[in-house]
């Protein structure tokens, strides 16, 4: 059975944030999600009007091959560097509360549980989903013949 592991990653966070937009109730964008920005390292909030579907999404993927993982551990993966000008860049965290939010969603959601003093891992139907589009995901690209290499 194919995992997240055997498809590619862009695909499969299309698809899941597909998923969530439509199956999942829990997972409401809540109402500042159009204002803000994702770190500080950004200049400007997100243009798809979808993306906090895309990052609950891309959170799953993140749990699912990473391990048990923390909000601190999440931001630094998020985060990016930030223009200084004439200045050396640096390194900045991405938003926690965007990243608390969407794990408070998916925890409600029954896909995500909290681990002892760890951070989060996958329940066994966060995995169950993620291996089920994976495995759709596989099937489609093997009918177009789309060489498949491990992401």
């Amino acid at each position: 059975m194919p995992t997240p592991y055997d498809v590619p990653s862009s695909i499969l966070i299309e698809t899941l944030a597909q998923y969530l937009k439509k199956n999942v109730d829990e997972t409401v964008p809540p109402a500042w999600s159009s204002l803000v920005k994702t770190g500080s390292h950004a200049t400007r909030p997100p243009q798809n009007p979808d993306w906090w579907f895309t990052r609950c999404a891309s959170l799953l993927r993140k749990i699912y091959m990473k391990g048990p993982m923390g909000v601190t551990h999440l931001r630094s993966e998020y985060g990016g560097r930030k223009d200084a000008g004439v200045r050396p860049e640096h390194a900045r965290m991405g938003g926690g509360a965007i990243i608390r939010k969407a794990l408070q969603q998916l925890e409600a959601a029954g896909l995500v549980e909290p681990s002892r003093n760890r951070g989060r891992v996958l329940t066994k139907e966060g995995r169950r989903l993620l291996d089920s589009l994976s495995d759709e995901i596989k099937k489609k690209l093997e009918k177009k013949n789309v060489e498949l290499k491990k992401y």
